[in-house]
């Protein structure tokens, strides 16, 4: 599903460089569930973020799902974001002005597909999560595992290949997180990629595999 070799990123800062990815090799198979780990700084949410095709790579070689994505077009990139790719974050990235339904619809709006079309598949995915019963909250009125799950059945809406989870349980209690992970671990049984950076070994542990970044290298 991603293979990725010999992967180089650089930033430049004023007249200096910082190498921050120093020649990454990884292989993730379809279906698998793993996690990432790593100090902060070690590279992880970059790597995260060039996978994600949000961030681009100076040297090497990255294939997702059979495509190469090396220098894409922003309508080509947004193309395979949209097709392969379903985003969770620590922050949940909700839009506060609008309700459960209308967050998780999202992805739909941006492919084109109608009002009603969209409001009823998004009721379908809020199911799966178990919030239904809260189509039309706002964010402001779901607490972080209910805001969590909403974002959850957004990722999912548009049925990717792959998830990747920034930190997803990252401001939750344990036990909230707990539930997250476990809802992780059903996309996943569903034959979904799963893709966790996280820094809590707890998390970590409940993943297939764990993949730890130092330094800007696999260790």
């Amino acid at each position: 599903m991603i293979r990725i070799s010999n992967l180089h990123k650089y930033y430049k800062t004023g007249a200096n460089s910082l190498h921050v990815l120093k020649g990454i090799d990884l292989h993730i198979k379809e279906g698998e569930f793993v996690s990432i780990m790593g100090a902060s700084g070690s590279g992880k949410s970059t790597l995260l973020n060039i996978m994600g095709i949000l961030d681009s790579y100076d040297e090497g070689d990255y294939s997702l799902a059979g495509t190469q994505i090396k220098d894409l077009s922003q309508t080509k990139a947004a193309y395979y974001r949209n097709k392969l790719l379903g985003f969770i974050f620590q922050s949940f990235n909700l839009l506060a002005f609008k309700n459960a339904a209308e967050n998780v619809a999202l992805p739909l709006y941006y492919q084109g597909v109608g009002r009603s079309k969209r409001n009823k598949i998004a009721m379908e995915y809020l199911e799966k999560v178990g919030l239904s019963d809260r189509a039309e909250h706002l964010p402001s009125e779901l607490s972080g595992g209910q805001k969590q799950r909403v974002a959850i059945a957004r990722a999912l809406i548009s049925r990717p290949k792959v998830i990747l989870a920034d930190e997803p349980t990252g401001s939750l209690d344990s036990q909230t997180s707990s539930e997250v992970m476990t809802l992780l671990k059903e996309v996943n049984q569903s034959g979904i990629t799963v893709i966790v950076v996280t820094h809590e070994n707890e998390v970590a542990a409940l993943t297939q595999r764990i993949i730890r970044v130092k330094d800007g290298l696999l260790i």
